[in-house]
């Protein structure tokens, strides 16, 4: 029988207990390289009980054109609840570009080598963007190796251009044209300076946190990977081979009975009100929670909102069940 979907109706207070909380541009965490496909990945690795073999591990999967830098204040919200990792995607942060087409697939190729290497187990995937379309991907194939998804801002299924609001849709049109989807995003560097830095988060960036993630990409040549993303999304069945993967994993969304939870901000970028609805009939085992005001990238606007829903929904949906076994 499917569950009815939860809502924490708590959500407004935990947001007016949190809006003071300061939202720091430090990433006060240990960089580790991992050798993958003959390239190095970057990424963060915290809290391991080396001592626990059950211990839960959250893996944080970032998109475009953003990095692990992202979860920093998320991330010591699961400190209390088990191990968290946290890569650089091929080609963005502080990992390797090699010279790879960085399509969606090669993409898919690395995260799973990266998670095969590092023998991560019992994983709570955290994910945004891209890095949902990663996380799904992976959890369709491997759903005996996760305990949980907690996603925002996610690609739940294959988009149409007729859905896409007029905006979106004039800048992602030009974005995915060869010639001025590499003027605007490889020369420009628009997807930094304009997408990340003023249309997808509602406050101002500090100055310290807009070096950090331009830092990644100094030169034309190093943006290939964030210029490459926009021509991958599958809208109206192009590319096929993404479409179709995306198309199985959202089939595969609605049949697994694994514990979700959809964090949503307002206005939201991908997931709007009417998206939320649909995915709290369409998901077996869902928990809906509103963050607060935020854009895209929700995790600049709203992260110890975010962290705290983390946290109260693993206590209650993961580890008691887990517990109760």
């Amino acid at each position: 029988m499917k569950k009815l979907p939860l809502t924490i109706g708590a959500s407004f207070l935990i947001i007016t207990l949190t809006m003071a909380q300061n939202i720091s541009s430090d990433f006060p965490y240990e960089s580790k390289y991992l050798n993958v496909l003959d390239s190095r990945m970057h990424y963060i690795d915290e809290y391991r009980d080396t001592t626990d073999p059950d211990q839960l591990t959250f893996l944080f999967l970032h998109g475009n054109p953003t990095s692990s830098y992202l979860w920093r204040n998320i991330i010591p919200y699961v400190k209390d609840h088990g191990r968290a990792v946290a890569p650089d995607l091929i080609g963005m942060g502080k990992s390797d570009k090699p010279d790879i087409d960085y399509s969606f697939h090669d993409h898919i190729q690395y995260l799973e080598k990266f998670i095969q290497q590092l023998e991560l187990e019992n994983i709570v995937l955290v994910v945004h963007d891209w890095g949902s379309a990663l996380g799904f991907n992976y959890a369709s194939l491997h759903e005996n190796n996760i305990k949980g998804i907690v996603f925002m801002e996610a690609l739940t299924k294959p988009m149409r251009w007729k859905d896409t609001g007029l905006m979106a849709k004039f800048i992602f049109k030009r974005f995915r044209d060869d010639k001025k989807g590499h003027k605007m995003i490889a020369e420009k560097n628009m997807f930094i300076k304009l997408i990340l830095f003023k249309v997808g988060v509602k406050r101002k960036l500090t100055k310290e946190e807009k070096a950090y993630y331009a830092a990644s990409y100094p030169t034309i040549e190093s943006r290939k990977p964030i210029e490459v993303w926009p021509k991958e999304i599958p809208i109206d069945g192009f590319p096929e081979e993404n479409h179709a993967i995306v198309s199985r994993y959202a089939k595969w969304l609605q049949e697994t009975n694994i514990p979700m939870l959809l964090l949503h901000a307002k206005p939201g970028m991908i997931i709007k009100k009417k998206d939320v609805n649909r995915l709290a009939q369409e998901i077996q085992d869902i928990t809906t929670v509103y963050i607060g005001k935020g854009k895209h990238y929700i995790q600049e606007d709203q992260p110890h909102n975010i962290g705290q829903a983390i946290s109260k929904w693993v206590t209650t949906s993961i580890e008691i069940n887990e517990n109760s076994k």
